[in-house]
């Protein structure tokens, strides 16, 4: 396949993606609102699915054609990317408040997803009984999340009014264009996946890289298109603790739902590259875990932290395209502790900075 053939199957499957996952979403809340489902119960479970969703079906289209390779290194450089790339980007607008909320459950599940990828990933794969455990793990998460979410009250419901469409009338027309866009949504999500899909991989072919490198870096950031730009928005309307919630709440889901999915639907289970074991999965545990200490002193994010956020990714992409294309090799442990001991020093001083200032923008 030709360059030009290679760029517009890329970016015709980004575009599907992106606008079927707004379709996706935007039917599926004014459903869900016809139907007098409260507005809380939408955003906690449409939202933050559709915004995975994009992850979801290039994971599943990638274990369809046995490049499961592609769908390991999606999530993990999804979840790097949110951690990093989005919330970096969303306190640059203004810093980030992190609600109590996500302290009790939600951060401490997301560091648990990490370590569950790494512990059942060790052995080199997912298997389908592992995939079918992790699906489970989601449906519960989701339970909690819903039960927990009515007790907040009013504050949290009127927050994520925001990210969802008002509710429509009964009216057969809203309903018909409701059932299309969500149809509509599902279809470009099908095809836009494809087509991303088939454009990596035959890139990754051309230019002798791993499908793997490929997930980390173009698909991965891709997919995290749609929480780069609810983030973003959240921060701009001064809704700065929806921000991290939503980068959280989408790292969890991606490991339990998209990982649990497509290991459940792939034959064979989901293969772990030995590569994802040595250095890219222990380092989005790593800084999956450094976000607990970071977001609870002040429980904010600063504007600082979220600079070192993006400078700390921007070092992590420009360290993989040297590894493999200067290098000729995938890093390894010794590039691991290279990161782990910045991203350490960095947290130590971020943290005595805020305890010193009593809070800083």
């Amino acid at each position: 396949m030709d360059p030009a053939t290679i760029a517009f199957s890329i970016l015709g499957g980004f575009v599907g993606l992106i606008i079927g996952g707004e379709l996706l979403v935007r039917g599926a809340s004014n459903l869900a609102a016809a139907f007098k489902v409260p507005p809380l119960i939408i955003g906690l479970t449409v939202v933050a699915l559709g915004t995975s969703a994009p992850e979801l079906a290039v994971s599943v289209q990638s274990c369809y054609v046995g490049k499961t390779d592609l769908a390991v290194g999606n999530v993990v450089g999804s979840n790097l990317a949110n951690l990093l790339f989005i919330l970096g980007t969303a306190a640059l607008v203004g810093p980030l408040a992190v609600s109590n909320q996500l302290f009790r459950l939600d951060i401490p599940v997301m560091i648990a997803a990490a370590a569950a990828l790494f512990a059942l990933g060790s052995d080199g794969e997912i298997s389908r009984g592992e995939g079918i455990t992790l699906t489970i793990a989601m449906v519960l998460y989701l339970i909690w999340t819903v039960n927990e979410g009515k007790r907040e009250g009013k504050k949290l419901e009127e927050e994520l009014r925001e990210l969802t469409p008002d509710p429509v009338p009964h009216n057969w027309r809203q309903f018909t264009a409701n059932i299309a866009s969500l149809i509509g949504g599902l279809i470009l999500l099908v095809g836009g996946a494809d087509w991303l899909v088939k454009g990596c991989v035959d890139l990754a072919t051309q230019w002798g890289v791993s499908e793997l490198v490929i997930g980390l870096t173009i698909v991965a950031i891709g997919t995290s298109l749609p929480e780069l730009v609810i983030s973003i928005l959240a921060s701009l309307r001064g809704k700065r603790d929806l921000a991290v919630g939503n980068v959280v709440g989408s790292n969890i889901l991606n490991v339990l739902a998209v990982v649990g999915i497509s290991a459940s639907v792939a034959p064979a289970g989901v293969n772990v590259d030995p590569q994802s074991l040595r250095f890219d999965i222990p380092l989005m545990l790593a800084v999956s875990a450094a976000c607990f200490p970071i977001f609870l002193t002040g429980k904010q994010v600063s504007r600082l932290e979220g600079a070192a956020m993006l400078l700390f990714y921007v070092a992590y992409l420009a360290w993989l395209v040297y590894s493999f294309a200067v290098a000729g090799q995938a890093p390894g442990y010794g590039s691991l502790m290279g990161f782990l001991a910045p991203l350490g020093v960095a947290m130590v001083l971020l943290l005595v900075r805020r305890r010193r200032s009593g809070g800083g923008r």
